[in-house]
């Protein structure tokens, strides 16, 4: 049935879940690329810098925001970064070129002080090796650098550099992107999978304890998404954890009814790589579960970048620094949503990137640090999601779209912390009508009397649009009634307590 005003319901169930929220679904990225380090996270002598060149009113937006992990350097950065250029005294740091993004890397900022700025943070790293230029050997010395006590040259070389104990990384990601022709060291996928095998044997073998990402496809849409996974897992399956997935969107042609319904396109290519993972265990007859690392995934609009052509060599230059929407902040809250819905599965995601570079936050050098759009429904979800992802059945109108088809007029996902009785449910309209909708809550309990915000994409506050509050009525029963605002993002949240109704 297609239409946009028949009203939603939306049905929860306690004893239906998509198992335990793991907090890593909230990461973000600091890629080696733009602005993101140098002016972004990382300015000395801007007057907000702590002593170690890292500016706090970052970290303060950085802490609202609420990430609770950070994927660390790259990205395609990574494909021809020497670690070691960055670490040790600052003065002795060599000046690289970059070819990935065409830049001068001043490696003031390398392991030591991204991993230690993390830990000030209370963020968990997430750092990516170079299997482009690099290999093996560079891969499993940095895991040393990083993980072992005490007694080798680099765990010793990490003492002298004044850092005793170790940093104890739990998660690599086996180099980036590794199906691209952009890719520095772009492999097929044999060439690539007996690669990641083999140094994620070696990695292992140096701590036994971390967990390895598996590079997937780019995006769904290249010619070998489906093959690259299988056959990559089919020669890493027995040392690798996840497999990584990169999704990008953006409105194109106008089309703002299809980008709209993002959600459901990114629902469709998790799917195709559940599918293709459990293909491969069944094929080798294992009971293993490889999970998915979501860890790039934004709005961005790629088609601008494209019509720059070859960036020209510049040192920390503006690069991908995209003004965000009301709109974009509805379009990222539907894709948490989709992740949100994939917990079973996906346990790690990262949006991509966090300052300067299509990221939630924004700097200007020696300035201010301010609030983007898409901020708003990561930190919502961010702070509100606890606990067991609750199955949020949906029954409402479809709208029809040029690049999904028929879509869910509503979509929903909820969460629920069985220890404090709290939930949050997350919900978009992407009808360009108001949709009544009835949250049918079967049971679930509340301290106080839930309060619901809502983010419109017409907003006419345009790049500065907040959530707001939104109106919500009780109903017969457990049920909670509300009016979704077109072309909207909401969250409705309660805190443990007595019974509703």
């Amino acid at each position: 049935m297609t239409g946009t005003t028949r009203p939603a319901r939306v049905r929860l169930d306690q004893q239906r879940d998509r198992g335990p929220l793991d907090p890593r679904l909230f990461g973000s990225f600091v890629e080696h690329m733009g602005r993101c380090v140098y002016t972004g996270i990382y300015e000395p002598g801007h007057p907000s810098a702590d002593e170690h060149g890292f500016r706090r009113d970052v970290a303060e937006l950085v802490g609202e925001l609420g990430p609770t992990l950070v994927r660390y350097p790259g990205g395609n950065f990574v494909s021809g970064y020497h670690w070691e250029d960055g670490i040790g005294p600052r003065e002795e740091r060599p000046r690289r070129l970059d070819l990935a993004w065409r830049s001068i890397e001043s490696n003031q900022v390398g392991t030591d002080d991204f991993l230690a700025w993390a830990e000030r943070n209370r963020l968990t790293p997430m750092m990516a090796v170079n299997l482009g230029t690099r290999g093996i050997q560079a891969a499993a010395d940095l895991v040393e650098y990083c993980n072992l006590p005490s007694g080798t040259h680099w765990s010793d070389l990490r003492r002298h550099h004044g850092r005793e104990q170790p940093y104890g990384v739990g998660l690599w990601c086996l180099g980036n992107e590794m199906d691209g022709p952009w890719q520095i060291g772009h492999r097929s996928a044999a060439e690539y999978g007996q690669l990641a095998a083999e140094a994620g044997k070696a990695m292992k073998l140096v701590d036994p304890t971390i967990e390895l990402v598996a590079c997937g496809s780019s995006n769904h849409t290249m010619p070998t998404f489906g093959y690259w996974e299988s056959e990559v897992l089919e020669h890493a399956w027995d040392v690798v954890d996840h497999i990584s997935m990169h999704a990008y969107y953006e409105e194109r042609d106008g089309d703002r009814r299809s980008f709209l319904a993002s959600g459901a396109d990114m629902d469709a290519f998790i799917d195709g790589v559940v599918a293709t993972i459990d293909a491969v265990a069944a094929r080798k007859h294992s009971s293993k579960r490889i999970g998915i690392a979501f860890d790039e995934w934004n709005v961005w609009y790629q088609s601008r970048f494209n019509d720059e052509g070859l960036p020209q060599i510049t040192e920390a230059g503006r690069l991908l620094e995209d003004d965000y929407s009301a709109l974009d902040a509805v379009v990222v809250g539907d894709l948490l949503i989709s992740l949100l819905n994939h917990a079973d599965r996906v346990r790690i995601a990262c949006q991509a990137q966090l300052v300067n570079v299509i990221a939630p936050i924004r700097t200007e050098p020696g300035g201010a640090a301010w609030r983007q759009p898409t901020f708003h429904p990561f930190a919502a979800v961010a702070a509100a999601a606890r606990g067991v992802v609750l199955a949020a059945e949906v029954d409402c109108a479809t709208l029809p779209t040029d690049r999904y088809g028929e879509v869910p007029t509503v979509t929903a996902a909820a969460t629920h912390d069985p220890d404090t009785g709290a939930w949050s449910v997350f919900l978009t309209n992407r009808s360009p009508a108001p949709t009544e909708t009835c949250l049918d809550l079967r049971g679930l309990t509340a301290e106080v009397a839930p309060s619901a915000r809502s983010l419109t994409a017409g907003d006419p506050a345009g790049s500065n649009a907040v959530l707001t509050a939104t109106d919500l009525s009780y109903g017969s029963g457990d049920t909670l009634s509300l009016v979704l605002p077109p072309e909207s993002w909401t969250v409705v949240e309660a805190r443990p307590g007595a019974r509703l109704g």
